[in-house]
Formats: C-alpha cells, structure tokens, sequence
C-alpha cells in the first residue's frame, strides 16, 4: 500500500485585497502517494506551478492545509518552511539550476553540504547517484560540456542524493528533445518505484502521460479531473517506462 507524502486539504492562495484580490488557487484536494509518479497538467496559468510551490513548500497557502510527511505547512515562516523542504523535498527545474562554475559532482554535492553532509562520504554517496543516473564518467565535467539531457540528470541526482521522500519536478522534459524527454521520464518513473518515492510532475506535454500511474488536471486555479494511467500505453513512453533507469539513460 501506497503511503501519503504530501497531502493538499481545500487549500488556497489568494493575492492582494478587495477588487484587486486575485485568486490564484481554489479548494485544492489532493495527496500524492510514495511508489507513484503523478502528473499535473494544465493550459499557461492555471495554477499548477502555485500548487507545486504549496506543496514543495516554497509557499505557504493562505486558506486550507498543507502537509508534507505529517509536517503542517498553513501559516508557516519562511524559515518554517525550509526546513520541511530541507528534510523531505527534491526539485527539478526545466533550467536545471547547475551552478556554472561547478563540476557535476560538486552541484551533487552542494546539496549534502547545505544538510551538513561532508566528507568522504558525502563524495561516495555523490558517486554513487551520479553513476545510478549513468553519469559515472561525467563527474568531472562543468555543465558546459554536457548535452542538455546530461545536465538534467545531474539535476535529478542532485534531487535524490539527500535521500527526500517526494520529488517535485517542473516541466523538467521542455528544454530537451523527445528521446531525451522520455529518458528523463524513465529515470523519474523508476525513481517512484525502486526508490518508493513520491514524485510530481507538471508538464503539457502528452507524449510523457504513459510514464504515469496518475494524471491531475488543473484549470482556473481548480482540480478539473484525475485519472489512473497504464504505464505500458502507447501514448507515452511504452515499455521504457518500466525498464530500468541505469539504462534508460541517453545523452
């Protein structure tokens, strides 16, 4: 059975006051379960980058509640906030968010250092989830010398290196092209079930909607519909969704 990681009860975020109140989200319902990889789709502003926020914990919503591992984030200090997400979230970016002056291995490892993880075994472990991302030869490298699809990897072992319970990941396949797209959504895919983690995806793209076993839809700030996805339809990624991620991965 499937274990709650972050649960959304009618929550809300509004901005401003009186007529210029906007409301950005609207009775949000929602749980994202470990061992599933769940997508959020919507058109250009409807709202799925806020919730993502809320739920990531980079914004707290101004009506509802919002937890994360049993963790209450209505009401919280940005401080308050940060330590949730310290303890319990991994992002992915369509950017990637590398740092450019640093080796892939050091953009792994930033994100131990910031937990107090140091030493050799921060190195070992940052290591070890570059290789599980088929990166074992790339350490070394700056971001400017990885393709676009290598630079996203290093993003994800970022992500998991700490070890999080979810994985929130937006639009993280839009900078790459479909072979790498789909690549991308295999690791994540395989990262929900091998790893037993939560992991949500915003994206608009169809293509990748077979790596689901969930796909949310969000309009005008509201839950429009859920459904539960086949992992081996034709629509997405077929049989890679289900391959393992050490070989899924491609430049």
């Amino acid at each position: 059975m499937t274990t709650p990681i972050i649960e959304a009860a009618n929550v809300s975020k509004s901005y401003g006051s009186g007529p210029a109140r906007v409301q950005a989200l609207r009775d949000i319902n929602l749980v994202i379960r470990s061992g599933e990889l769940t997508v959020l789709m919507g058109p250009s502003g409807s709202g799925k980058t806020k919730l993502l926020s809320i739920l990531g914990c980079m914004l707290a919503p101004t009506g509802g509640t919002a937890r994360v591992c049993g963790a209450s984030t209505s009401g919280a200090r940005p401080e308050e906030l940060a330590t949730i997400r310290r303890r319990h979230i991994g992002f992915i970016f369509q950017s990637y968010h590398l740092f450019s002056t640093l080796t892939a291995a050091e953009n792994v490892q930033l994100a131990l250092d910031v937990r107090g993880e140091r030493g050799p075994k921060a190195v070992a472990k940052t290591g070890d989830i570059l290789a599980s991302v088929g990166l074992s030869s790339k350490m070394k490298s700056f971001p400017r010398q990885l393709s676009g699809g290598e630079q996203q990897r290093v993003a994800i072992a970022r992500a998991i290196v700490a070890d999080p319970s979810a994985i929130l990941a937006d639009e993280p396949t839009a900078a790459l092209d479909t072979a790498n797209g789909q690549a991308i959504m295999a690791i994540l895919s395989a990262i929900a079930k091998e790893r037993d983690r939560a992991v949500l995806v915003v994206t608009h793209d169809p293509r990748l909607f077979g790596f689901a076993d969930r796909i949310v839809t969000i309009e005008d700030g509201a839950l429009s519909g859920e459904e539960r996805a086949d992992l081996n339809r034709s629509a997405g990624g077929g049989d890679a969704a289900v391959q393992p991620w050490r070989s899924q991965a491609s430049g």
